[in-house]
């Protein structure tokens, strides 16, 4: 008997970009990826008044390759930054689109992915989905803990994508996920670590807070004190130092740019700032590998490196050989989120595991 083929549409809006793939099973048959220029988006209040544009785009994408909405079976779209929750496949809800409609929800377009898979679902009659979004939290009670009574750490990660990654490495040696011990390093304009246990991640550094290494855009963690000095020093406006953490901050503060090539075109020039700021960079994440080795008590079965900056053969030659030594490390470039978004659906569609419900 031949194979059962569900086709998916998959949607995942980013802050400059918006991607929407669809899939017949796990083989993607048409793909969209629009770059939305600054200007474009400055002429938008709020996230939220892009949802129209966006869905027009992957509105016009299916038509183009003469795929009827009539003819999907499940969509699939990035979730937004809503309540923490395990790890799984979520039924978008009203209680869901509720919480992605929230100004916390829409600091970023990720939002947007479930509220137009929603629409997409609701008006096909269809199953509409998110999987494994920014805000899954399955922090063990000691990495919530901080100096601060009044501060509990929160889970905020690439989750989607590394455990994508996580559960191929997994099948690609014979074992589980849930029975394996893996440490991936999610490494874009935002870089997050985590250390995973038998399916579940059981510490990160939170990808939004200032946690963990400086990246090509975000500050990472730095010296309490002095960032306080800056916070009542008059200099500084709440969101000039807010948008250092987040968006300007990193390499992009030291450099001048967010873009790892432009940066390793520098070094080539000889620009030895430049070469000690990818340096300190590929540095505090192999520290950061290390941290996440001791929460796994030394027992890893593999490391992971995986996002954008895993295409850099020089980046990510300088984290191998500080942590290589801890467990084999496997490369797996790029985001891969299209077809984790895809096969989350599928494995709901197929049984294999039940649909999660928000509340």
């Amino acid at each position: 008997m031949s194979e059962k083929v569900f086709r998916i549409l998959a949607i995942n809006p980013g802050s400059t970009s918006t991607k929407a793939s669809v899939f017949d099973n796990s083989k993607e048959i048409a793909g969209l990826t629009v770059r939305h220029d600054h200007q474009q988006l400055a002429g938008f209040n709020t996230i939220l008044e892009q949802k129209q544009l966006r869905t027009d785009d992957i509105i016009k994408m299916l038509k183009d390759n003469d795929i009827p909405l009539e003819s999907l079976d499940a969509v699939s779209g990035r979730g937004g930054v809503i309540k923490p929750m395990d790890s799984g496949t979520y039924t978008i809800n009203e209680r869901m689109i509720e919480d992605l409609h929230t100004e916390t929800a829409m600091t970023h377009a990720s939002c947007l992915g479930g509220i137009i898979a929603g629409e997409i679902g609701k008006k096909q009659n269809i199953p509409a989905f998110i999987v494994d979004p920014v805000v899954v939290d399955e922090l063990e009670p000691p990495a919530r803990l901080t100096g601060f009574p009044e501060i509990r750490r929160t889970s905020i990660f690439h989750a989607l994508n590394s455990k994508a990654v996580a559960r191929r490495l997994a099948g690609q040696m014979g074992v589980r996920y849930e029975d394996s011990r893996f440490i991936v390093a999610h490494m874009g304009g935002g870089i997050t670590v985590s250390a995973h246990r038998n399916g579940r991640a059981v510490d990160v550094n939170n990808g939004i807070t200032g946690e963990g290494p400086f990246t090509p855009e975000r500050s990472g963690a730095a010296p309490l004190r002095q960032i306080i000095e800056m916070c009542f020093s008059g200099a500084y406006t709440k969101a000039e130092l807010m948008s250092k953490v987040l968006g300007k901050g990193g390499m992009s503060a030291h450099l001048g740019t967010s873009d790892m090539q432009a940066a390793e075109e520098m070094i080539r020039n000889g620009d030895a700032n430049a070469a000690m700021v990818v340096d300190a960079m590929a540095y505090q994440v192999a520290k950061e590998i290390g941290a996440m080795a001791a929460v796994l008590e030394g027992r890893i079965d593999a490391i992971i490196l995986t996002g954008g900056l895993a295409h850099s053969d020089s980046f990510v030659q300088k984290i191998i050989t500080r942590v290589d030594r801890f467990a084999p490390v496997h490369l797996f470039p790029g985001e891969g989120e299209m077809p984790a978004l895809a096969e989350g659906a599928l494995r709901v569609l197929r049984g294999e595991t039940p649909a999660m419900t928000y509340k």
